[in-house]
């Protein structure tokens, strides 16, 4: 099966929730390569790549979120695969 990456931005109450943190556990739980971050809006960014059911895994992860976090909506894109990503981080 092909690698897939998306770049999404989740929208809602998504920071000072440890939403990132959580995002990342998701991806590295579910094998995942990219990265997230906070963006100055509120909302939070991120881009991940791997195979196509984890990556829709991600995708439904990310519509409900963190425990603490309120997702009203994620945005998001279909994005070139990034050969030598290694692993997924938290951008600051």
């Amino acid at each position: 099966m092909a690698d897939k990456r998306i770049n999404a931005v989740v929208h809602g109450r998504v920071q000072g929730v440890f939403f990132r943190d959580y995002t990342r556990k998701e991806a590295v739980r579910l094998g995942l390569t990219g990265w997230v971050r906070n963006l100055a809006t509120g909302s939070v960014e991120t881009e991940f790549q791997g195979q196509e059911q984890q990556v829709e895994s991600m995708l439904a992860w990310l519509s409900a979120g963190s425990p603490m976090a309120r997702v009203s909506g994620v945005d998001w894109q279909l994005k070139e695969n990034k050969a030598l990503e290694r692993a997924f981080v938290i951008r600051y």
